[in-house]
């Protein structure tokens, strides 16, 4: 993956946009979908002090909703109008594949392993873009003392590491 340069306020405006509309998507789809189910199936006749009985098509119909939320999501996250957030998306995936193996990359780079090195330049690097985009400064400090270590190790080992991007494959064997 490819560290790309992104547009803050664009990306937050876009992010934004697919947070709200995935919301109101998956609310109206899923009373649409709990409605149809009780007038198909539901319990018509309603005795008061009690329950109607049609619990389960509700939580059917909340399912579908967001079945069908997140089906629609998926097939429009191609369009050039979620690159950002598809970008940022893919890259905390791959953030979560990183810290998986992280003990075990940062153990490499102890042995002076180049690659293990990279990684972890990259994996900090995209990191401190992730946060910035999404206003976590809370976190930026330690991101930023990691980043300093490795820039510090690169200048004592007289080495500049290529991390503008990694391939993934390369986590495999940590």
């Amino acid at each position: 993956m490819k560290i790309e340069s992104i547009n803050k306020p664009l990306y937050r405006r876009k992010a934004n946009i697919v947070i709200v509309g995935f919301v109101v998507l998956f609310a109206l789809s899923s009373l649409a979908f709990g409605s149809l189910l009780i007038s198909l199936f539901g319990n018509q006749t309603v005795v008061e002090q009690e329950s109607t009985g049609n619990f389960h098509w509700n939580l059917i119909g909340v399912l579908l909703g967001l079945l069908t939320s997140v089906s629609l999501l998926n097939q429009v996250k191609g369009h050039p109008f979620f690159k950002e957030v598809v970008y940022v998306w893919q890259m905390k995936q791959l953030h979560n594949r990183i810290l998986r193996r992280l003990k075990q990359i940062k153990s490499a780079a102890e042995q002076e392993d180049l690659q293990a090195y990279t990684i972890l330049k990259f994996y900090y690097q995209s990191q401190k873009q992730i946060f910035e985009l999404d206003n976590n400064t809370l976190t930026l400090g330690s991101v930023m003392r990691e980043l300093e270590k490795i820039e510090d190790w690169e200048r004592k080992q007289g080495v500049r590491l290529k991390t503008g991007e990694i391939d993934e494959t390369w986590l495999n064997q940590f």
